[in-house]
């Protein structure tokens, strides 16, 4: 079976402008799906999910002209709209990075034992750990903060989680563009 092209198209005038990228097949996702599961100790560390964070930000804020155009290209949303957007995103990204240093959200418990209670209570610890890899569906109205840089991939990659992302087909270009300075952030964190 041919790979169906995806196509970044114009809301203004229904016209396709480019073609972005192949639709994925099944082996794909799969191949995707367990090299993120592959990825999940290089996010191990607290301080490279932090400065992977960091990095990410100021990446996208680096090419937010160039994100800011490719967004309003695909959804009409306009500059104005998409550069408080990008803004939110990056926000975000950094907040998280802060939550990471911080270390509350690991909400670690270190119950000691204690022979003399009835019934004695043995040392419990405990403490949250990543879950593994997290899929996140992209929304239509929000290319970017609910999107391949948004929110959700933030919080996922804080926690420790690896990503798949499933971009919105509104808005492909963007979404390929957020995906590449997203890898960029990767390869220099």
């Amino acid at each position: 079976m041919a790979a169906t092209p995806v196509w970044s198209v114009d809301p203004r005038t229904g016209k396709q402008r480019e073609q972005v990228a192949l639709e994925a097949t099944t082996g794909e996702v799969d191949q995707v799906v367990r090299a993120a599961h592959a990825a999940r100790a290089s996010l191990a560390d607290r301080r490279v999910r932090a400065a992977l964070l960091r990095t990410a930000a100021d990446l996208l804020d680096e090419a937010g002209p160039h994100v800011i155009e490719a967004a309003d290209a695909e959804t009409a949303l306009g500059p104005g709209r998409l550069t408080g957007e990008l803004a939110r995103t990056t926000a975000q990204f950094r907040a998280f990075a802060d939550v990471i240093d911080e270390g509350s959200f690991l909400d670690i418990r270190i119950d000691h034992p204690d022979a003399g209670a009835v019934p004695p209570r043995p040392d419990l610890r405990r403490y949250k750990l990543p879950l593994g890899v997290v899929a996140v569906y992209a929304a239509s109205n929000f290319p970017l903060a609910f999107s391949v840089p948004g929110g959700d991939t933030a919080s996922a990659l804080a926690a420790g989680c690896p990503v798949v992302v499933k971009a919105h087909p509104d808005h492909p270009a963007t979404s390929e563009l957020c995906a590449a300075v997203l890898h960029r952030a990767a390869e220099q964190a």
